[in-house]
């Protein structure tokens, strides 16, 4: 009982833990919603260390616990989900570099108990896997862009179109994170929600994508992307100085009156409302994420007005409409990360999208799809060839049609480059794959080699086996020499103020504490005597606290620790052997691999 009351007011300390640290932080103070939203949800999510996991990591992590072969509306339990969150951030630790390894148990305890107290408040020790996909894949690191793609895959039909029963579910599930950080009546979800995002009636990605990217967003979602850019500005440094606090530089953003000539204010002073002099917190305010110099800046003016900048960029990449597979099922077979994985992961990063798979490669849809932009591109230029071509006087009818020419003649040279481009991808492919297939040679030798692979990493496993059973026991072996010693040192307290060692041995210290003892056979709590506190041990003790002359009992304890680290250093250099024999096997099957596919190309 006193256990269990233990345990479950350390649980309450963790699930406090987190709140009390934001609280903390004093975040209240800054008078704008949208931005105390956003910097409490940033806070956690520095917090748990979610930042430093990426989207398509979080998705990877999706499908190798199966969670794509679930029902949205599957339960799973707090166990499961914890499981789930330490193959999260174990691979997490894995990428990282180890001087930059995090706290893994720490992450997983404030994540789960902020989940647990956002989505399971009644007690119920379950949470849907729809709510657990939309938290994660909302609260992890990545672009807001590839976010929204994942989900609207999760909330989108057969044919790409959104359903707004599934839509109104993720916002549910989404405006519970203000709510878990006190900012509910803000944000908190309304039945009114879905239609003040999306008036329309059919919904496909890019309309998608433009509604919940816009400037401003809808009013029940402008917490997200302002969380994203929050991210971005973090380290972002303007060598100005604040008309308020009078610091010579700003972090983060940077705030700009529209009236006040050269009044500019840092981002702490803006969110708490602060002003001085003629500027009014009724101006309106700029807020700008990066420095330009002056000269920048008049460059920049200048090839304004030449027509030298481009029109303002679309929000985000225009993707296909049709339908989008989940992007948990893009991938069915998961090889180990190499150097080429590796580069993917960064084109992915780079571009915003997955890097495509043999199956969509070799799809007609995609193989067209450039095609299509091509065509798309060209339609464009010749409307407006022909837009000029109207407002153009006749002597010109002969160079705007020598120019459209070209640019046919243009396109067809890039359509055909494509073309290339892509028989050389299929040819390299089919190199690929011939050289992957076995040759007779290795047919033969292959068996040997796997069998001695098998027998070398069962050898290693039987190894580590022993290793942990020793280290197990030396850990034992310490516990009890602690009990012993403290047991050594009452008897000698008590030989050197005259008493007998066994007159009073109900009441020594060693006896009144029990020794934690794996095994159920020895006695649980020692009882009267120090010969029952020694119960189950080893034959030199029980001598020699039988003859009631203490020997020298710590150095033939030690002298056993002793031998039992010898042996366990052994067994680490066999099993080091073992590595050694496993990798240079390894290291031979892909040589082999090498010159079977130089005789594959040479022929």
């Amino acid at each position: 009982m006193i256990e269990e009351g233990s345990k479950r007011s350390k649980a309450m300390v963790e699930k406090r833990q987190l709140f009390m640290e934001m609280r903390a932080q004093n975040f209240d103070v800054i008078r704008l919603s949208t931005y105390r939203t956003a910097c409490k949800l940033r806070f956690v999510q520095k917090r748990c260390n979610l930042h430093l996991v990426d989207v398509w990591n979080m998705i990877e992590a999706f499908r190798d616990n199966g969670l794509n072969t679930l029902d949205h509306n599957a339960e799973i339990n707090v166990s499961r989900l914890e499981t789930i969150l330490s193959s999260i951030y174990y691979q997490l630790n894995k990428r990282l570099p180890t001087t930059h390894q995090i706290n893994v148990e720490q992450s997983i305890g404030l994540l789960l108990n902020f989940m647990v107290a956002m989505y399971d408040s009644e007690g119920h020790g379950k949470l849907t896997v729809f709510s657990m996909k939309a938290m994660l894949a909302t609260m992890c690191g990545g672009k807001i862009v590839d976010k929204l793609r994942y989900n609207f895959s999760q909330i989108s039909d057969s044919n790409g179109v959104m359903i707004f029963a599934k839509f109104d579910q993720f916002l549910r599930e989404v405006l519970k994170l203000p709510t878990a950080v006190f900012e509910g009546p803000s944000f908190g979800y309304t039945d009114h929600s879905v239609r003040t995002c999306f008036p329309q009636q059919k919904i496909l990605l890019n309309t998608f994508l433009d509604i919940l990217m816009a400037d401003p967003p809808p009013q029940c979602l402008v917490w997200l992307p302002l969380m994203h850019r929050l991210a971005n500005v973090e380290n972002v440094f303007h060598p100005v100085e604040c008309s308020y606090c009078r610091s010579e530089s700003m972090m983060g953003f940077r705030y700009r009156c529209q009236q006040c000539h050269g009044y500019q204010l840092c981002q702490s002073c803006f969110w708490r409302g602060h002003a001085n002099g003629p500027h009014s917190n009724q101006h309106q305010m700029k807020e700008h994420s990066s420095w330009k110099s002056p000269a920048k800046k008049l460059s920049h003016a200048i090839s304004k007005s030449l027509g030298c900048v481009p029109m303002g960029e679309a929000p985000h990449p225009l993707f296909p409409e049709q339908a989008e597979r989940p992007q948990e099922t893009h991938t069915h077979n998961v090889q180990p990360k190499s150097a080429a994985h590796n580069m993917n992961d960064t084109l992915i990063m780079s571009t915003g999208a997955p890097t495509p798979t043999k199956s969509v490669l070799e799809s007609p849809s995609r193989l067209d799809e450039e095609h299509r932009l091509i065509a798309r591109y060209a339609a464009r230029l010749a409307a407006e060839a022909g837009n000029s071509t109207q407002q153009c006087p006749p002597t010109d009818l002969s160079f705007n049609f020598d120019a459209n020419k070209q640019q046919r003649q243009l396109i067809a040279e890039l359509e055909h480059k494509n073309r290339e481009i892509l028989q050389e991808i299929q040819r390299l492919r089919l190199e690929h794959e011939q050289a992957s297939q076995p040759t007779p040679e290795k047919a033969q030798q292959n068996p040997t080699l796997l069998a001695e692979l098998r027998l070398l990493r069962h050898r290693k496993d039987e190894l580590e086996r022993r290793m942990s059973a020793l280290q197990e026991s030396r850990r034992e072996l310490m516990v009890q020499l602690e009990g012993l010693m403290r047991l050594l040192k009452d008897e000698e307290q008590k030989q050197t103020s005259g008493g007998s060692p066994h007159s009073s041995p109900s009441h020594g210290a060693g006896c009144s504490m029990p020794m934690p003892i794996r095994s159920t056979s020895a006695g649980s709590t020692p009882t009267h005597t120090p010969q029952d506190c020694l119960a189950g041990v080893g034959g030199d003790v029980l001598e020699a606290f039988a003859q009631g002359v203490p020997r020298n009992l710590r150095n033939d304890l030690l002298v056993a620790a002793d031998s039992i680290t010898n042996t366990m250093s052994s067994l680490v250099k066999e099993l080091h052997s073992v590595d050694d024999l496993v990798e240079e096997e390894e290291a031979n099957m892909r040589n082999g691999r090498e010159r079977g596919t130089g005789r594959v190309q040479k022929h």
